[in-house]
């Protein structure tokens, strides 16, 4: 349609076309994104709803006598997650950085929060707070989210202002520092796993952050003497030893503390190439591995689906991965890049310590595969973390 002024034809305006251009305009929002990454992570999140319905809709004494009451609950936690991921997108990772002090002690407020009494022990670890209605936070999920960013706030502050070509050894002890008072109130409660996972942030943070090589080596060292230490002083649970030991000794008491590990090896080396068929699987079915909707949740992917699912699982995380990487590399600023780098190894650690222990090649040490397992906090953590990267993706120049 066209309006007629002196005699020439012009194209009729309407909001809606108006509205067009601007979302698929070469700057706008919506082309900046990184549908690749999106698209991965609700890929994993609808495979990882199939897989839970299968692990749970038998578990009446689980599911409340509804056997769509985990998947229901899984597709809400996905789609809370992904509200957060667009709230974190729209607010900016730039905004979020001046943000960071607020956030980090909110962080350590509810940390703290699990040591009094608001504090509840769910599957043996005393890391939640239990909100009521069914729903309870483990706030050190969103510990893992601060650490990355004050850490990288701190250690970007003066390179990214042009002072300093990396950060000195004042700024680490201080982002250290900062990284230290969460960690080991989660080790207070202790929450191994979790613990893990922070300390391979840090890592990871200063490695990309540009510091001293020689910090690296120092935090290797000292991690390893203070493991050794934990072990003498006895601060683990016993139920924590115990899964050291099993992971040393896989024959060690398969009825008690290696049977969660046993069941899980035997559900997926039962899947072969292509798996038993969904909601066939007999161990499965037959409820032999324990939380197997959160924690294992991979050994139904492996029994069911066999190897090719598993497998398929494995490769999109991979992309998630590979995603990330191209975003932490193609960002012009050393805090998108710490952040992003911080993210990347959040979720490489995570996502090979779960699979890993469902195949008996690390210890089991409680922690949700990203994006897959069932569990609210870990799901919007996760996701997050995406609309982090996807923030850092959308604001850097668009000749980039």
């Amino acid at each position: 349609m066209s309006a007629s002024t002196h005699g020439y034809s012009v194209p009729r305006f309407t909001p809606e076309r108006g509205t067009w251009r601007k979302l698929m305009a070469r700057d706008s929002l919506l082309r900046r994104l990184d549908w690749v990454l999106l698209l991965t992570c609700l890929a994993l999140s609808a495979i990882g709803a199939v897989l839970v319905y299968s692990a749970t809709r038998n578990r009446t004494e689980l599911n409340q006598g509804d056997p769509y009451y985990f998947l229901v609950r899984h597709a809400l936690n996905t789609g809370i997650g992904l509200l957060l991921a667009i709230g974190t997108v729209w607010l900016g990772h730039r905004t979020l950085r001046g943000a960071v002090p607020v956030l980090y002690g909110l962080s350590v407020i509810l940390v703290l929060a699990v040591l009094t009494p608001l504090g509840s022990t769910i599957n043996g670890a005393h890391a939640w707070i239990v909100i009521g209605a069914g729903f309870s936070l483990q706030p050190g999920e969103f510990a893992k989210i601060t650490i990355i960013l004050g850490m990288a706030m701190l250690l970007a502050a003066r390179v990214d202002a042009g002072d300093r070509l990396s950060p000195d050894h004042r700024t680490v002890v201080q982002a250290l520092g900062l990284a230290a008072l969460p960690i080991a109130i989660v080790m207070l409660m202790p929450d191994l796993g979790s613990v893990m996972v922070m300390a391979v942030i840090v890592l990871a943070v200063l490695l990309s952050s540009g510091a001293s090589n020689r910090w690296i080596a120092g935090l290797i060292t000292t991690a390893v003497l203070g493991a050794l230490l934990i072990w003498q002083l006895h601060v683990l649970d016993q139920y924590q030893i115990d899964r050291f030991a099993a992971f040393a000794n896989p024959a060690l008491d398969p009825a008690g503390v290696g049977y969660n590990t046993n069941q899980a090896r035997i559900a997926i080396g039962s899947g072969g190439l292509t798996g038993k068929g969904l909601f066939h699987g007999t161990q499965t079915t037959g409820q032999f591995v324990p939380e197997q909707q959160t924690d294992f949740v991979f050994t139904v992917a492996g029994e069911e689906l066999g190897f090719l699912g598993a497998g398929l699982i494995i490769v999109l995380l991979g992309v998630v991965l590979w995603r990330a990487c191209r975003i932490a590399r193609g960002t012009t600023e050393l805090y998108g890049t710490v952040v992003a780098a911080g993210i990347i190894a959040w979720f490489a650690f995570q996502s090979f310590e779960n699979i890993g222990m469902t195949l008996g090649i690390m210890p089991v040490a409680g922690l949700p595969l990203p994006f897959v397992s069932y569990g609210g906090s870990s799901m919007f953590a996760v996701w997050i973390g995406i609309g982090l990267l996807q923030s850092i993706k959308v604001q850097r120049p668009v000749s980039a």
